[in-house]
This record gives structure tokens, sequence and C-alpha cells, in this order.
């Protein structure tokens, strides 16, 4: 029988567009003064865990964030292209209410959280999906009762949520994906299985929610909600 694999997943820390509403998708966009101090916080919170390996999107964002932790470890990180935020395309680099005005079209769909849309050039819900529970699996599946760090995107760390609680891609989001909060799962064969979600006890209430970042206007256009960053 093959040992469960215990799962730490980690949004990476705030940058200028988090705080600016602006979509970044996958466009590699730096942390800002902020986001590294979130960082250095969350590797420090961390810095005891028994972790055997850190995998970590290529975006700088991301990457300077596993970098905290890496050191903190004292152990390599290794890039994953599977933990990339999702392409967003034409979306990338405008804000919400950019995107309002220049795409009402697509923002309708993209509010209604419909899984086959992708703004030109970027990807649906349905390949976000694909993409990221099979890297997370294989990356699992090659550490067999270890401990792993995933570190990644609002977008990733969605999506990981709903596969561990078997939520469809259109319902609604009640759960906060904070930068760098600390995210718990476990993988075996039969699938992920959430243990604990949004520990930010190290951040001091400094976690930006990603109901304020890319994924936040869908969500909260379900909601009823209408709120900025």
């Amino acid at each position: 029988m093959i040992e469960a694999t215990r799962i730490i997943a980690i949004r990476h820390g705030e940058t200028t567009w988090n705080v600016d509403t602006r979509i970044q998708g996958q466009l590699d966009i730096p942390l800002n003064s902020t986001g590294r101090r979130q960082a250095e916080r969350m590797a420090q919170a961390l810095g005891d865990e028994p972790i055997t390996a850190i995998y970590a999107s290529d975006l700088r964002r991301a990457w300077e964030t596993a970098q905290y932790l890496g050191r903190a470890l004292d152990i390599p990180i290794t890039k994953e292209e599977g933990l990339r935020e999702r392409g967003f395309g034409d979306f990338e680099g405008k804000t919400f209410a950019e995107i309002e005005v220049l795409l009402p079209e697509q923002s309708l769909r993209w509010r209604k959280r419909d899984p086959e849309f992708a703004p030109a050039g970027g990807e649906s819900l349905l390949a976000l999906r694909s993409r990221v529970v099979s890297a997370a699996e294989r990356l699992a599946a090659e550490h067999p009762g270890e401990l792993i760090a995933l570190v990644g995107h609002g977008g990733v760390m969605d999506v990981l949520y709903r596969a561990a609680t078997r939520l469809d891609l259109q319902a609604p989001r009640t759960w906060a994906l904070g930068n760098t909060a600390i995210n718990r799962l476990l993988w075996s064969p039969q699938g992920f299985t959430l243990v604990g979600w949004a520990d930010t006890q190290h951040l001091d209430d400094e976690a930006r929610d990603d109901a304020v970042d890319d994924n936040r206007l869908a969500d909260e256009s379900a909601r009823g909600a209408v709120n900025t960053r």
C-alpha cells in the first residue's frame, strides 16, 4: 500500500499588482516589500517542518517566495511550470475595471466562472484544473510518506482546494487564498484530502486574500459581493 504524501501548498507573497487589482496571469511580476516580508515570515514558521522537497512555479513572484523557504530549510527548489498561474491572455496587465469596460462579454463569462471560457490567448478553468492537478499528483507520487511544499499562485491554490473538497469549478468560493497562507493537504492514489487551510498566524493579519486577486471578480459576482483590494 502506498503511503500518503503530505503537502504544504503556499501562494506567493504580495505584489504591487495584487494591490492595484491588476491581472498578473503568467506575466513575471516580482514581490513587493510586503510580499518579501510575508515570505520571510512564512519561511520562519515552516523552518522546523520535515519538508523533503520544494517545488515552485517558475514565475518570479512564486520563485522568490520559495527561495525564502529553501534558505530556511537549506534544501534546493525545483521549478515546476505546472504550478504557474492561469494564463489570462488579453486580460493580463489590465485591472478588473478595465476588463469590464474593454471586454464586457468576456468579463461576463469570467464572472460566471464558465469552465470552458478562456480569455483570448489564455486558459480555461478546465485547462487550468487539468494542468495543476496533474502536476500536483505527479509530484506527490514521487514522495510517498514524505512532506513536500508546493509554491504557486491563487488560481493554483483554488484548484487544489476544490480537488481536495470535491467542489466543481463553478461553485462560489467561500475560502481564503491569502498571500503566503499555509495550506495543508494529503495525497494518495485515491486523490487529495484537505487537512488545514489558510493558516496566516505568521503574518499578524498581513495576508492579502485572493478574493482581491486574479480570480476574485468571478467569485464575488457569484456571491453578489463587490470589493476592491
